[in-house]
């Protein structure tokens, strides 16, 4: 056999195993025992159902019973010293007159105001914050009104209605502090108070006499006198419960009242200067 016969074998050989391997690939893929068709597809998994929606925690029922009353101031008036703003003429030039401190609103019959009163064993349940927002106004370079209650999670919007520098500083405990800059060029601005908490002051560090008190509740059971000493809770079932009313001076003071459906239970408080020793 000559070399060129064995050649030719050999490539011949070679040809076949490479044939054989082709088909042996080919079938690679399809079960054992098919016939050779490519599988069905299969079938498409059903969707799992929706989840139902979150079931939410229904306010506690509102009543129709109220507490209603006034807070009188008891004794000689103390002759607080006008707010000076001559720290800032823009200020002072907003201000015909000289302003009266804030910290002691007596009005006729010796009527307090920005007193601020809530119920302390106020019906459970859950009370989603309003909508709109509580507004504190920077007008006159004094923070209008003195003393606020939100709801927790109710925002709290301060406008700048002065045109001049201020800023808002609030100094909770519990909520997160913020200062908030408020240039002229700026009308607005906004924080959330998620959390209930105690009365805690609101500042400004340019105007150190401007001076507010924010208080945040887990329920809407409370007021703020006006100068007339007044105040009036609604929305109560009938009940017994325990008011408390505060002031930034002159402290805090409890009262019981008991309420039936449909009526004003009527509770009235007197604050004194406290004495010394």
């Amino acid at each position: 056999m000559t070399r060129f016969d064995r050649r030719r074998i050999f490539l011949f050989g070679l040809l076949v195993g490479l044939a054989l391997a082709l088909c042996s690939c080919g079938g690679a893929g399809t079960d054992a025992g098919s016939s050779g068709a490519p599988a069905a597809p299969q079938a498409a998994q059903s969707a799992p159902p929706p989840a139902p929606p979150s079931e939410t925690v229904p306010s506690a029922p509102l009543g129709t019973s109220s507490v209603v009353g006034t807070v009188v101031f008891a004794g000689q008036v103390p002759r607080l010293k006008p707010i000076s703003m001559n720290a800032d003429p823009v200020c002072a030039g907003k201000h015909e007159s000289a302003v009266p401190a804030s910290s002691l609103l007596v009005g006729e019959g010796q009527t307090l105001g920005n007193v601020f009163v809530q119920i302390q064993n106020a019906p459970a349940g859950v009370f989603p914050p309003p909508a709109a927002p509580a507004v504190i106004n920077q007008n006159g370079c004094l923070y209008e009104p003195h003393v606020l209650g939100v709801l927790a999670g109710q925002k709290v919007v301060f406008h700048n209605s002065d045109g001049v520098l201020h800023n808002v500083h609030g100094k909770p405990e519990i909520n997160r502090e913020f200062n908030i800059g408020m240039p002229p060029t700026v009308m607005e601005s906004e924080v959330a108070l998620a959390q209930p908490e105690p009365m805690f002051p609101v500042k400004c560090d340019v105007h150190p006499w401007m001076k507010a008190y924010v208080a945040v509740l887990s329920h809407p059971f409370f007021a703020v006198t006006g100068a007339d000493g007044s105040f009036r809770i609604d929305g109560l079932p009938a009940g017994t419960y325990q008011v408390q009313a505060w002031h930034e001076k002159l402290g805090t003071q409890m009262a019981e009242v008991t309420v039936a459906d449909g009526e004003s239970g009527p509770v009235d408080f007197t604050f004194r200067v406290p004495t010394k020793g």
